[in-house]
């Protein structure tokens, strides 16, 4: 891949470039988080809009899966003739072939024979068997319309099936291939734990926020010792101090811990009017942490997002007075969330 062009290296864009661990490229501080765009039906001029202003912002980063409904499609659409402008990151896993494709139809078969014979099955889901992974990969690449992906990320698997070769061989081939430039983990817990400990990824994706933070004494120092480069998700806790009332725990089961983590925590800036730009800029102040991905649809809240990250990295008193509390009041099994 050498020769390609390297992304937001314009010094005139007002987000400053971080070296994203040992791989050698360059990432904004802050990317887009492509999660949102998949669930939502945006007309593709918004998107062109969102993705055109992202680019004269200086983010120079997109993260999205293959699980993210259309975003995948989305994003190959929204950057026809333009791929070079931004990193492309995705995740591979937690999607299977249709149950009645070609694929779909010899895996079923081949799990028939396997389990009539006696044999285990191999994988905790077909999700993560090294076939269904590449067909992840080839899929992700024809949806986004581009020859490579920059960060290809095994998204959320447990430490059980990291530790089967074949599925890290699987994301190294691709590599050797040109598919893909680097490989990481998106997760938390023991599986990131031994991600990072394995020696075999170049890049961690994980939980970094106000209500998120055991992290930044148990695994964000051992990557910065090992030089892997992390990407911050969730950086501003989902913004669920602005809910005065639990949201419904059927429609938004995900965002119950960190509502009631806020709840206990009661910052005082969150009842300001600056809550949001020093939530996203304390993720960003964090030792270790390279880029923070923000998911909107927005344009007024990415302008938002790229005035906050601009601003640079909290003042000391500050970051230490977010840490303090965190200290005092996080309970003991308040475990970074997937």
């Amino acid at each position: 891949m050498n020769g390609i062009f390297q992304p937001g290296t314009d010094p005139s864009r007002s987000l400053k470039l971080r070296i994203f661990g040992n791989t050698g490229l360059q990432v904004s501080a802050l990317g887009f988080g492509g999660g949102n765009i998949g669930f939502q039906d945006i007309p593709d001029q918004t998107l062109d809009r969102l993705f055109g202003v992202a680019f004269d912002l200086g983010v120079n980063n997109i993260d999205t899966a293959s699980r993210y409904g259309d975003s995948e499609e989305k994003i190959g659409r929204s950057l026809r003739g333009k791929r070079q402008r931004f990193l492309l990151f995705t995740k591979c896993g937690r999607s299977q072939p249709p149950r009645r494709s070609l694929m779909g139809l010899r895996l079923r078969a081949y799990g028939k024979i396997r389990r009539a014979v006696g044999f285990a099955d191999e994988y905790e889901s077909w999700d993560w068997h090294p076939t269904v992974l590449q067909w992840n990969i080839d899929q992700s690449l024809r949806r986004l319309r581009t020859d490579w992906i920059d960060l290809l990320q095994l998204h959320s698997c447990s430490e059980a099936i990291l530790r089967k070769s074949g599925v890290i061989e699987t994301l190294q081939r691709a590599r050797k291939a040109g598919k893909v430039r680097f490989i990481g983990y998106s997760g938390e817990g023991s599986a990131a734990l031994y991600a990072l400990r394995s020696g075999q990824f170049q890049a961690l994706q994980i939980s970094v926020n106000l209500a998120d933070q055991n992290v930044i004494d148990t695994i964000l120092p051992m990557a910065i010792q090992r030089g892997v480069a992390v990407i911050a998700k969730r950086p501003l806790a989902s913004s669920l101090w602005k809910e005065s009332t639990r949201p419904d725990p059927i429609r938004h089961p995900r965002h119950q811990v960190y509502w009631e983590r806020l709840q206990k925590l009661q910052y005082d800036f969150l009842r300001g009017d600056r809550a949001s730009e020093i939530a996203l800029r304390f993720t960003l102040s964090v030792p270790g942490v390279h880029t923070a991905i923000a998911g909107t649809t927005s344009v007024d809240h990415l302008k938002k997002n790229g005035e906050f990250a601009a601003l640079g990295a909290l003042d000391k008193a500050t970051f230490d007075s977010i840490r303090s509390q965190w200290s005092r009041i996080a309970e003991p099994d308040w475990d970074g969330q997937v």
